[in-house]
């Protein structure tokens, strides 16, 4: 188990569509499970993950994900996935993730997002809302 306190924690069962042909969950899925848990973090914080702040629309793109894998996962599973929040930047945040199966870490992974605009022209990065920035920064684990 973690030493970490996840700042978020979401459940799910693994569907039959997200196994491979040996049985076990695909890792391609690991990074969905990863976005969703974040969106639902980020609309627990009342900020949608796809919004209008100022102004601007905004989204949040990956600059980096990373994923291991220590236990396949299979259908019917239910996966336990903890989120933290490694570091708070002016424009960007990467978070931690734990995916626990059973009372085992079955996988471990990070993302680095960053607060865009969106525009017709291409996307720019933007800082982070004030009072979101200062949600997340309250989450905020030492590593």
């Amino acid at each position: 188990m973690s030493e970490r306190s996840p700042c978020f924690e979401v459940q799910r069962l693994v569907e039959f569509c997200e196994t491979d042909m040996a049985g076990i969950v695909h890792f391609s899925n690991f990074f969905r499970y990863m976005e969703s848990a974040e969106h639902a973090f980020l609309r627990s914080l009342e900020h949608d993950p796809h919004s209008h702040v100022d102004g601007l629309e905004t989204g949040w793109p990956r600059v980096n994900a990373t994923c291991d894998y220590r236990r396949p996962v299979r259908f019917g599973d239910t996966l336990t996935i903890r989120i933290f929040i490694d570091e708070v930047r002016n424009r960007s945040v990467r978070y931690g993730f734990e995916f626990h199966h059973a009372g085992e870490i079955v996988a471990t992974g990070s993302i680095a997002a960053a607060h865009v605009s969106i525009t017709p022209s291409g996307i720019q990065a933007v800082a982070i809302p004030a009072a979101l920035r200062q949600k997340l920064l309250a989450f905020t684990t030492a590593l």
